[in-house]
């Protein structure tokens, strides 16, 4: 599941997708960074679980 979205051309120096999923992990959430490269942005995560994921679409 996608936190938030962040572009990767930001200032040098500047790392708000890492600064932010600190903030979440400091949180109790296991929030991690990827690389989107198709579209250029850093992308802050939670991995979903399975139970999580294979009850999603039903009801």
């Amino acid at each position: 599941m996608v936190l938030e979205q962040f572009p990767a051309g930001g200032p040098r120096g500047s790392w708000p997708a890492e600064e932010f999923a600190l903030a979440r992990r400091a949180e109790g959430c296991p929030a991690e960074v990827v690389m989107d490269l198709e579209a250029d942005a850093f992308l802050v995560v939670v991995a979903q679980r399975a139970t999580e994921a294979g009850s999603q679409g039903r009801g």
